[in-house]
């Protein structure tokens, strides 16, 4: 049975065959090993066949002695179609490229708009932007995913609490809400200066009010600090009291750390594969095969595809495989007390203001329990412990 898909890509002639000996001719074709098929008669002396294109000149030999008259009708399959192409050229240049530029331009960054950020924001955004390589007239196949430049620009701007990104088409959004600075204190009316915490006092600035305490004091929390009430007893007057007071602060922690510990780093190699996602076929385009690590990280970026306004079935697939090494950690008792003050450290540094400042550390006690080492600590800080405090009538 002739195999059609075959025939087809090899190519095939529609034959009509005249004359008073057809039967005896088509014997001597098929003796001769020549295939034809699909054979109908058209008269009493005509017929019609499909014969092979690799055939054809073996037919011509075979049919040559004979008296019959022989028309090659049309010829199909896949060489007749790339000659017609071939002819037509020029219109299918010119389709292809302009599928190739459409598809070009829907899959590239033609815009990026930021929104509630001031100019100086915007500015220092695009500017950060720039250096993670998301610019107006790249591909988007070739700059990080959504995810990662939200999660970047976050890290590197340190006045914007929130920023939100979209890709809609081909502009990306920008959403942006930024911190709010810290404004001067308004007076807008009369308070006394209090203590937030109990301190040493170790400095007073007092821009105005009545001071009631004195560096080295010690103060309980909401002791007056300074009064906002001066003047004599018999006139007395009242002002909205402001002053910095920085006192001697002192805080308590505990910290455990182990003494061993397992931990996964990456040495570095990496082998990538890309590929052309259509529904749930993967189709590998550059980068083949699995990695030689024996371990290893994988993570896939999926970027999808458009063409004008729609979104294609088709997607772009970046698989990263990172070697990594699992690596045993062990610390001394000793090396362990400082990795635990070291953390705790950090710890309180988070916790206090940003003008607070720590002057000296303490361990109180440290022991080794059930393979950890557990310290407690000691810290003394010095920051700012005046806070205001309303004037009520009859103060």
């Amino acid at each position: 049975m002739k195999n059609h898909w075959i025939t087809s890509l090899r190519g095939k002639v529609l034959v009509k065959m005249e004359g008073r000996s057809i039967e005896r001719v088509i014997n001597q074709l098929i003796r001769s090993n020549i295939s034809i098929w699909n054979v109908k008669r058209a008269g009493t002396e005509t017929v019609t066949f499909y014969l092979g294109l690799e055939d054809v000149h073996n037919f011509r030999r075979a049919v040559r002695s004979s008296e019959c008259k022989v028309t090659f009708l049309r010829g199909q399959g896949g060489p007749f179609l790339f000659k017609r192409t071939l002819k037509n050229s020029g219109f299918l240049i010119g389709a292809l490229s302009f599928f190739i530029l459409v598809f070009l331009l829907s899959n590239m960054v033609w815009g990026i708009q930021i929104k509630g950020a001031s100019p100086e924001t915007e500015y220092n955004i695009r500017k950060e932007l720039n250096a993670m390589g998301v610019t107006t007239g790249k591909m988007q196949f070739s700059i990080p995913d959504v995810e990662n430049i939200q999660r970047e620009l976050s890290s590197r701007m340190d006045n914007i609490t929130w920023v939100g990104v979209e890709l809609r088409g081909t502009t990306f959004h920008f959403q942006v809400v930024e911190k709010n600075a810290p404004e001067p204190i308004e007076k807008t009316g009369l308070q006394h200066i209090v203590a937030k915490k109990k301190a040493v006092i170790v400095k007073m600035f007092v821009e105005e009010g009545d001071p009631q305490v004195k560096v080295n004091d010690y103060v309980q929390k909401g002791q007056l600090l300074v009064s906002g009430v001066i003047g004599n007893e018999k006139e007395p007057k009242g002002v909205s009291a402001t002053a910095e007071v920085l006192g001697e602060t002192w805080y308590k922690t505990a910290v455990e750390l182990p003494l061993k510990s397992d931990f996964a780093v990456f040495s570095g190699n990496e082998k990538r594969n890309h590929y052309l996602e259509i529904g749930s076929l993967r189709i590998p385009i550059w980068g083949f095969g699995k990695p030689e690590f024996k371990e290893y990280v994988t993570e896939e970026t999926e970027k999808p595809i458009n063409f004008l306004k729609w979104q294609l079935p088709i997607a772009y697939i970046d698989k990263s495989m990172k070697e990594k090494e699992n690596v045993e950690r062990v610390y001394s008792k000793d090396e362990a007390v400082e990795q635990a003050k070291e953390l705790a450290e950090n710890n309180l540094k988070s916790s206090l203001p940003e003008d607070a400042k720590i002057i000296s550390e303490k361990i109180l006690q440290e022991k080794v329990e059930n393979g950890k080492v557990k310290v407690n600590l000691h810290f003394k800080v010095v920051e700012n412990i005046a806070e205001g405090q309303p004037i009520i009538q009859g103060d």
